[in-house]
């Protein structure tokens, strides 16, 4: 057998309600057929091959019985010379043969077939999951979603193997015998045959279908307590900070605890079905045998007949009991790729129009127009918000946390589509174009910075895959970052860690700085981009920033009022609207929000 944290103004948003999770059953195996049909011939050339090595196999026992009864011979008989035998014997051995050649050529068709296949799904779920919208990422549970993913992928391999290898081969197999029994024997051997088939089948179906709770609630814990494994070592430092470290392990063995008991109950429930399946086979097995031996008896079966009733009933019980087994792995493998379809079954929320066009950036002009939005419907984050963002200048927004600041960021980046009104880019609707024409043409450097748990240079390069290590450097030179990484033992090479924990607030701003001034777009967004730094950093950044804007459309969210100071035009959010706008001179001077803010932090106070 061969089984094989940004200022933004809304609460945690509100997602679409998940997908239900298809009954188990055999829909994921009716998925998957338009896979495989790609590769139709190699899978027709597999069933032949398939139908060959099982034709050689019944015809195993068929020249065992001649052999015997060719050597049933009574003493002194010339044929005792063994002169007719020998055909049978050369025969016997190539049939042997037969057997694994068509098998392994079997094997040899179809085993790539299922590699791509699984692979090919897997990948399509991978860049389904990039394909949705963030807030079903905000929502989702990383730990639980690529466990979904890993096994969901290798059930898919195993269940195509299983169909292939053993369903199809044991299905072709049992209807031979039958058919050789009714035709070479009486009805009775044939209906003893074909009630203890059914009784086995009825049984294993009924059995594996009460046990598919355990196995649901095997993988339930199991992804859950995966999940709270990631996210106590992804916040490995808020685990120490807080000495939670025994609350960590408690939630976690929670699950464990779980997890071992639907195991319990799988492995006992497994103990009942494979106890029943014995006694059905064995009960058949005994009466056919039973049968053959009085007709032996009578004289009216051979002793070769006997030899074959027996080796067919071998060749019989053999596939019967690893259907029973493959049966159950199966129906296993349905439930492992449940989650992995919910997932390839989420609504994308932001989708491409039908005739969406690639982004044409002439000037790089931003225009917000009466533009509202909300997370959740019953709490508005932006009201009839309008702005100009002119081409080749520099607009901050400004305002106390949670006004919404971020949240134009994302709509920018269409992460989300607006309430109302209208965002374009050059007079071109930001829902009429390409999402990756609109975003290839936007830089950010975030307020929180996330690094890939790689080196440097990696960090820096995913600004522009493929850029050089020349180009790499004049990036991290250019966000004061190359001293700092030339100081360090490996260099470009040092490796961030997880999220780029191994660097210091800062450190990770510059890289994300760097990394922004490598893309080189020509529309820009700093959000927050100097939080993270000291003041002499942060001044020497502000002036490579102000020299990375030169000629190119800037949307400044920030804080410190200290640093959008120079800017075109200064925008006050206050509760999700505009409450004045203006250049920092003329904002001043008229003694409003600005202003009292503007004495605030010059005070030493915040004016959140």
């Amino acid at each position: 057998m061969r089984p094989s944290s940004s200022s933004v103004a809304a609460p945690p948003p509100l997602g679409p309600s998940p997908a239900p999770a298809p009954a188990v059953g055999f829909a994921p195996v009716r998925r998957l057929l338009p896979y495989v049909w790609q590769w139709k011939w190699r899978v027709l050339f597999a069933l032949v091959c398939l139908v060959a090595a099982k034709l050689a196999n019944v015809g195993v026992p068929l020249v065992l019985k001649a052999l015997v009864d060719a050597l049933d011979l009574k003493p002194g008989d010339p044929r005792a010379l063994l002169v007719v035998p020998v055909g049978l014997l050369l025969a016997y051995g190539a049939l042997r043969v037969s057997v694994t050649l068509f098998t392994e050529l079997r094997e040899f068709l179809f085993y790539p077939v299922a590699a791509r296949v699984a692979r090919k799904v897997a990948l399509q779920t991978f860049e389904h999951l990039l394909a949705l919208s963030l807030r079903f990422h905000l929502e989702r549970q990383t730990g639980g979603v690529s466990r979904d993913i890993e096994r969901g992928s290798r059930a898919i391999h195993s269940l195509l193997n299983y169909f292939i290898y053993n369903i199809l081969p044991t299905l072709v197999e049992i209807g031979l015998v039958i058919v050789l029994l009714a035709t070479t024997f009486d009805a009775w051997f044939a209906g003893i045959a074909l009630v203890a088939l059914t009784l086995y089948i009825v049984y294993t179906v009924s059995v594996t279908e009460w046990r598919t709770h355990f196995r649901r609630a095997m993988n339930e814990q199991d992804s859950k307590a995966n999940t709270r494994a990631i996210d106590a070592l992804i916040n490995y430092e808020t685990v120490k900070y807080f000495n939670n470290e025994r609350f960590e392990e408690g939630r976690y063995d929670e699950n464990l605890q779980r997890l071992e008991k639907a195991s319990i109950k799988s492995q006992t429930s497994l103990s009942v079905l494979n106890l029943g399946q014995s006694l059905i086979i064995a009960l058949a097995v005994t009466l056919l045998v039973w049968r053959a031996t009085l007709g032996v008896v009578d004289g009216r079966l051979s002793l070769g007949d006997l030899v074959l009733v027996n080796a067919l009933m071998i060749q019989l019980y053999i596939p019967l009991n690893f259907l029973g087994v493959i049966y159950r792995e199966i129906k296993q493998s349905t439930v492992d790729m449940e989650k992995m379809f919910a997932l390839l079954g989420q609504h994308r929320e932001i989708a491409d129009a039908p005739d969406a066009r690639p982004l044409v950036v002439d000037q790089g002009a931003l225009r917000f127009e009466n533009v509202s939005f909300a997370y959740d419907p019953s709490r508005p984050i932006l009201h009839e918000v309008s702005f100009e963002v002119p081409a080749g200048k520099t607009v901050a927004v400004v305002g106390p946390s949670g006004a919404g600041k971020s949240t134009l960021a994302r709509l920018l980046y269409r992460f989300y589509d607006i309430g109302g009104g209208s965002i374009s880019i050059d007079g071109q609707d930001l829902r009429s174009v390409t999402q990756a024409s609109l975003r290839a043409a936007i830089g950010i450097v975030p307020q929180d910075t996330v690094l890939f748990n790689d080196t440097v240079e990696y960090n820096i390069a995913y600004g522009r895959p493929g850029a050089g290590r020349a180009e790499v450097e004049a990036a991290a030179k250019a966000a004061h970052i190359h001293t700092f990484i030339a100081s360090t033992p490996a260099g470009y090479d040092t490796l961030v860690g997880e999220r780029g924990l191994k660097l210091s607030g800062g450190e990770k701003q510059r890289v994300a700085i760097a990394r922004t001034l490598l893309k080189n777009p020509p529309i820009l967004i700093f959000d927050e981009a100097t939080s993270a730094l000291d003041s002499a950093n942060e001044r020497a950044i502000q002036g490579e920033l102000k020299s990375a804007a030169q000629g190119k459309t800037a949307l400044v969210i920030a804080h410190r009022l200290s640093t959008v100071v120079d800017a075109h035009e200064i925008v006050v959010l206050e509760q999700g609207r505009v409450v004045e706008r203006g250049s920092h001179p003329v904002l001043l001077a008229l003694g409003g929000r600005y202003a009292r803010m503007w004495q605030l932090q010059q005070s030493g106070s915040d004016y959140t």
